[in-house]
């Protein structure tokens, strides 16, 4: 059975998909779950795939993979984007945005389900009865923050010997008998100060839990408060003349001023936030995240996932933030994000459950565009950038790409080898003026810049004509001369040019009448980025949403068309700094402004008689001559019907009739600038 058929039967099975809320299932031939995704409306959304009425990139790719569908009804959109994440989770769908790289990140721990809980770093699956932080991809940064948090309040380590043997001890038998055991010896950490002796019944588990919750506190980003608790603990020693113990509580406070003084204070009120960067390429993207609380970023996390421009902004952070927050317990009173979101009022309830503030404080999303949260947000994409380049550089991601698209390009295309040398042209004109063409070469993929090479069209247009303009660049270009020109390289292995199917019938036409039919070509359309090739009648190639071979295609065609209109805006300007005065000999600036001071301007220069222009004193007499022979040529030019008509040519008569369209064209927007700046 076809795909198009099966799509056929799909939509006459969605009549019977009730108009409730709900998350639904995409499935492939052989039942694999592909796509999970939630709705309002579970038969309004699931029509939008299979009615054409999406638009995201990849969705052509998925219909050509479904075989089948799964839908759950459910009470309100918050249960159906909890249960959205759930069903990500376990079945990891391929058109679902995910983790690049597909490992644990390390948390810091409290196993909250012990007497005496115990803190330890950890990549393990999350357990019921412990309470998680993180998560933290900087392992070194998380390794550190659990010394300094033992030494801000003495807690036992997971890993001490000691306290294994304490947790079976209390597994196997009661608390009270343990607590009644006498002779057992302290552990080191509990010698130096860093557990607080539970292992010897040097605390009491109401003591610990005191220990427990002033770590939560300070693991939490919740700080100012917990130093103030120290300091009241200070006083109090002090008071009590217990200077040993006050020695003890002040350097804890001395730990947490040092930390605060390396992490950076990002804002002058206390804000409680978290800052989402994205910086997207074709088919990943960088994300980082600053943890901000009571104003100073705390923590910087950065992850790669494997989606990119290939999917709306708005999915690729809905993905993001569900796998994410699911992961972590540190959860902000405000997300600073750079998109609408459509469901964030779910989105919303389900933090603020999770927040579970005691205060009801309640979990907003927030889009600035101005501020010191627009601020925050640029840092966090130029630091998601930055996350991007270091996992590229780290997996050698783009020589795989690369690799990857030429293979890619090699079998879409029917190439006999991979295109090591691509070749592309575009064309760039103002209704016929300033006509320029760009050719750009990669090599192996990567652009060539050595080989670039720029052309004035030399073609008389009237209007623009880029078919044209095309025939007679690739006429100069693959012209004997040209081809043996060591500067221009050798035959291409693939020729693309930009326009499509007709650019492409151009391009064929003018090969053909110089014998050349060895040059594999292929017509790039700008809109659905379909490439048109000449042994394929049926209809265009193309290229997978996402994949590396439409990545390189659509590199090279925005390359070329950078270079196109970088050399036509050169030419261009010349043109409209460019004045008739400049051709005549012995005009220099110097004299041209003084001329034109003493004329009173260009057009009563233009009116004025050979004695006039000789009795300014401005120039020399045999200088005042040539000025006059020039806009005695200029005016009976400017004054001659064009083809005609009505229309007076405002040309540069100091060109004959034989030089070049670009010359005169540039001339003509010369002398209309010149005109404007005398009034």
């Amino acid at each position: 059975m076809s795909n198009q058929k099966r799509i056929q039967e799909i939509k006459q099975e969605l009549a019977s998909v009730p108009t409730l809320p709900g998350v639904y299932l995409w499935k492939d031939k052989n039942g694999q779950v592909i796509y999970v995704g939630k709705a309002k409306q579970l038969r309004a959304r699931m029509k939008q795939y299979v009615m054409g009425q999406d638009e995201r990139a990849k969705i052509p790719m998925m219909l050509e993979q479904i075989d089948s569908f799964e839908y759950i009804v459910v009470e309100n959109e918050h249960e159906s984007l909890v249960l959205e994440k759930n069903l990500i989770r376990q079945y990891a769908p391929f058109f679902n945005a995910d983790f690049k790289d597909d490992k644990s990140y390390p948390f810091i721990a409290l196993t909250k389900g012990d007497v005496f809980p115990a803190i330890k770093y950890t990549r393990e699956k999350h357990v019921e009865g412990t309470r998680y932080f993180g998560p933290y991809t900087d392992s070194r940064a998380a390794r550190e923050l659990v010394d300094i948090a033992r030494k801000v309040v003495p807690l036992c380590a997971a890993r001490c010997a000691e306290w294994r043997r304490l947790k079976r001890k209390l597994d196997s038998g009661s608390l009270d008998a343990f607590l009644s055991e006498e002779g057992t010896r302290p552990c080191f950490d509990a010698h130096v100060g860093l557990g607080p002796g539970a292992c010897c019944g040097w605390v009491t588990p109401e003591e610990y839990a005191k220990n427990v919750s002033r770590i939560e506190r300070f693991l939490a980003g919740n700080r100012r408060e917990f130093i103030d608790e120290l300091e009241q603990e200070m006083r109090a020693a002090a008071s009590e003349l217990d200077f040993e113990r006050a020695g003890r509580v002040k350097q804890r406070i001395d730990t947490i001023n040092a930390l605060s003084d390396r992490q950076h204070a990002v804002s002058s009120r206390n804000l409680d936030a978290d800052v989402i960067g994205i910086e997207r390429e074709e088919t990943i993207a960088g994300v980082h995240v600053f943890m901000i609380r009571e104003g100073r970023i705390i923590n910087g996390n950065e992850f790669v996932l494997d989606r990119g421009r290939d999917v709306p902004d708005e999915d690729l952070l809905h993905n993001f933030l569900l796998r994410y927050y699911d992961a972590t317990e540190s959860i902000p009173h405000e997300v600073i994000v750079e998109t609408e979101l459509e469901d964030a009022p779910a989105m919303e309830e389900w933090l603020t459950r999770k927040l579970a503030s005691p205060h009801g404080a309640k979990v907003r999303f927030t889009v600035p565009r101005r501020g010191e949260k627009a601020e925050l947000l640029a840092m966090a994409r130029k630091n998601a950038g930055h996350t991007l380049n270091r996992y590229k550089v780290r997996t050698n991601y783009e020589d795989k790409r690369i690799n990857d698209a030429l293979l890619q390009l090699e079998s879409a295309l029917a190439l006999d080898a991979p295109p090591m040398r691509i070749e592309c042209f575009d064309i760039s004109t103002i209704h016929g003026s300033y006509t320029v063409a760009s050719m750009v070469v990669f090599t192996g993929g990567r652009p060539d810049k050595n080989q670039y090479r720029r052309f004035k069209i030399k073609t008389p247009l009237d209007e623009a004509n880029d078919f044209l303009s095309m025939q007679e660049v690739l006429g100069r270009r693959y012209a004997p001369e040209r081809m043996a020109d060591e500067r221009f390289g050798k035959k291409p292995d693939l020729l693309i040019l930009d326009g499509g199917k007709p650019q492409l019938s151009a391009a064929m036409e003018q090969l053909a009448s110089m014998g050349i039919t060895d040059i594999p070509m292929a017509g790039l359309a700008k809109r659905d980025e379909e490439l048109f090739v000449p042994w394929q009648e049926t209809g265009p190639v193309v290229l997978p949403s996402g994949s590396a071979s439409l990545y390189l295609v659509k590199h090279v065609r925005d390359e070329s068309h950078r270079f196109a209109i970088t050399f036509h805006r050169e030419l261009r300007g010349k043109g409209m700094t460019k004045s008739i005065l400049d051709d005549v000999v012995g005009l220099g600036p110097v004299r041209k402004k003084a001329l034109l001071k003493a004329m009173g301007g260009f057009r009563k220069l233009r009116e004025a008689s050979l004695d006039d222009i000789k009795a300014s004193r401005a120039v020399p007499d045999e200088v005042a001559e040539e000025v006059f022979a020039v806009l005695t040529q200029y005016n009976e030019r400017a004054s001659r019907p064009l083809d005609g008509g009505g229309a007076t040519f405002e040309g540069n008569s100091a060109f004959s009739d034989d030089s070049t369209f670009e010359d005169r064209a540039a001339s003509e927007s010369d002398i209309r600038v010149e005109a404007l700046r005398e009034e």
